[in-house]
């Protein structure tokens, strides 16, 4: 342990020390006021520099919209923080891979009744139902202008998206649904001078969900035991698609294809690999999409053709769930 006297020595030798430096500076022909100058001269550069790639950075992020992007996000969601995908699935149980043993298609029906729909409900096989819901009045009715107007002239409607549902930007820059309905005609319409977009988001106001469905019945097919959720999902856009991703829902899922064609991509989860394949296929107008067990594969949607509108609408959770079936 040091005492106070062995500090006062240290102290002497490091002033002894900078003395002896300072003799051999001069001794080469320098001042102490050329050597203090060199000193301030060399901080001053470090600082000038240090400024000068700040100001260069903010600038070039300013160009890219980077930093706009990042304040939007921060004042326009309510959690900074989003679902987190990757605790998701490191948490998520591991996969019973007998589900895709064997599955190198979906199954293909004609528009389907109850009773030839019934073997295939629970099963865990992507299932694609020609024809489906061309009955449909959404068909015709949705579109994203029906959708401004049904969220603009309901209170509380769009903040509900954000505080008790679900927005998914995908690969757009839309930071929330308010974003998509108040975005420029030409956006609208996929000019090729904007910036192309897919999103969803989940319907969880009553008003909305009252009037949107509305439109659109339960689909004739399903089960007797299934329900309605008081949470639906719409998908809309262009040709950007949604990323891949695994949707973390334990109950079976459908979706109706009301206009555009889209292509899905299903994969496996990692350690059913090396027994499953990945499969693909593509739903079209009036098509069920499919009724498959999301929480097992991940999925990557692409809408096909450049320019090519679609929506989708849908999502049941069935009273049984696939772990009694």
């Amino acid at each position: 342990m040091s005492t106070p006297n062995s500090k006062r020595n240290d102290v002497s030798k490091l002033k002894k020390s900078f003395c002896n430096l300072n003799k051999v500076y001069m001794s080469l022909g320098c001042s102490l006021n050329e050597l203090e100058h060199s000193t301030f001269g060399l901080s001053l550069y470090k600082i000038i520099s240090v400024l000068s790639f700040a100001i260069i950075l903010t600038s070039v992020l300013l160009e890219q919209g980077y930093i706009t992007f990042l304040i939007n996000y921060i004042f326009g969601v309510r959690c900074i923080v989003p679902n987190n995908y990757f605790i998701w699935e490191a948490t998520r149980p591991i996969s019973d891979c007998n589900f895709c043993v064997n599955v190198s298609k979906p199954v293909v029906l004609p528009n389907s009744t109850r009773e030839l729909f019934s073997p295939y409900s629970y099963g865990s096989q992507p299932i694609v139902i020609k024809g489906a819901f061309l009955h449909w009045p959404a068909m015709r009715i949705f579109s994203l202008e029906y959708f401004q107007d049904l969220y603009n002239r309901t209170d509380g409607s769009i903040r509900s998206v954000d505080e008790e549902c679900q927005f998914l930007h995908f690969k757009s820059d839309f930071i929330s649904l308010k974003d998509v309905l108040s975005m420029s005609k030409e956006r609208s319409l996929n000019d090729p001078k904007e910036k192309s977009w897919y999103v969803g988001w989940g319907n969880c106001h009553p008003t909305v969900l009252e009037e949107m469905r509305n439109h659109y019945p339960k689909p004739h097919f399903l089960p007797e035991d299934s329900e309605i959720p008081s949470k639906e999902y719409i998908f809309m856009g262009y040709d950007d698609g949604a990323t891949l991703h695994l949707d973390f829902i334990n109950r079976l899922m459908w979706q109706a294809q009301l206009k555009g064609t889209k292509h899905w991509y299903l994969h496996p989860p990692p350690e059913c690999e090396h027994v499953c394949k990945s499969l693909e296929f593509s739903v079209e107008p009036g098509d069920a999409g499919e009724c498959i067990l999301l929480p097992e594969y991940s999925i990557l949607i692409i809408p096909l053709f450049n320019f090519n509108w679609l929506i989708s609408v849908g999502r049941y959770e069935s009273v049984v769930s696939r772990d009694n079936h």
